[in-house]
């Protein structure tokens, strides 16, 4: 019986694009992921977002939206967004779900 092992792919670099309106993330298999800022925004986790879908007051879009920062945690990215929100942390293999790796 023979068996495979699969690799997960790994995060090894990202970058905001030029106009901000996207996260770029490239993995160890030489795959380059793309999300928009307003896909990532609605995608938070945190507790703060968390709620407001619980209490029914979570935006449904973030039209415009743009990524403001991006913090390297090692795990994962905490990225600020142009609407003040900054308290999202994404780990590295929730983005690459989010992309369907």
């Amino acid at each position: 019986m023979t068996m495979t092992a699969s690799v997960a792919p790994t995060v090894t670099d990202y970058e905001a694009s030029a106009d901000l309106a996207t996260l770029v993330v490239r993995t160890a298999q030489d795959d380059e992921v793309k999300f928009a800022a307003e896909q990532l925004r609605l995608a938070c986790k945190c507790a703060h977002c968390t709620r407001a879908r619980i209490d029914g007051r979570f935006p449904e879009r973030f039209p415009g939206i743009a990524i403001t920062g991006i913090g390297d945690l090692g795990y994962g990215l905490n990225i600020s967004f142009s609407d003040g929100h900054n308290r999202g942390i994404y780990p590295k293999i929730y983005l690459l779900s989010l992309a369907g790796h």
